[in-house]
């Protein structure tokens, strides 16, 4: 059964995956097909045979390339349990803005699939935007994945994650001007 990375518990950590994503064309396993429950197919698939998919009574995933608007499955969502959203090179960021759309404006509480052109140095912003399974590129493992998401100590702005951004921080603790540096010394006398 393939691996990948999923946050168990806020941390990284190998897990086996319990999908098949199915490519469109290809027939649809009888029920209790190898150690896979569930499945993923593409967004055109689901579109088109939406219905038999979501009675079928297995655990669905749909697949989103960047292209792709999370708008279309929204109604759908409540009955998803994993949405997979392909990064096709390092620099194409529209799978970031999908995460936060599903997480923050459609509340969705299944998986977000990191797929694709995926690499270590993505981690803490794909963290930040609600994706919580990853199938790396780099051969990267979970606790590769635990160092890059906590390199750095602050962020900026408000995520998916609600980690406090560093504004929020620096206005709920002291003002170092409240200890001004003494400039006088008995040394210096």
């Amino acid at each position: 059964m393939p691996r990948l990375i999923k946050l168990s518990d806020g941390r990284p950590q190998w897990a086996d995956d319990g999908f098949l994503f199915l490519e469109d064309g290809q027939p649809s396993p009888a029920p209790g097909f190898g150690s896979a429950n569930g499945v993923i197919i593409s967004l055109a698939r689901f579109q088109a045979e939406r219905e038999a998919w979501l009675s079928s009574g297995r655990r669905l995933g749909v697949r989103l390339e960047p292209h792709e608007a999370v708008e279309d499955i929204a109604e759908e969502l409540p009955r998803l349990a994993l949405v997979a959203l392909v990064f096709p090179k390092f620099r194409d960021g529209r799978p970031y803005s999908a995460a936060a759309l599903l997480r923050e404006r459609y509340g969705f509480k299944g998986e977000i699939r990191a797929v694709g052109e995926v690499l270590r140095d993505q981690a803490d912003f794909m963290i930040r935007c609600g994706f919580d399974a990853y199938e790396p590129a780099d051969g990267s493992t979970p606790e590769d994945w635990n160092r890059a998401e906590h390199r750095f100590r602050h962020v900026y702005q408000a995520a998916a994650d609600d980690v406090s951004p560093a504004f929020r921080e620096r206005a709920t603790s002291p003002s170092p001007r409240a200890n001004p540096i003494q400039t006088e010394s008995s040394e210096w006398g």
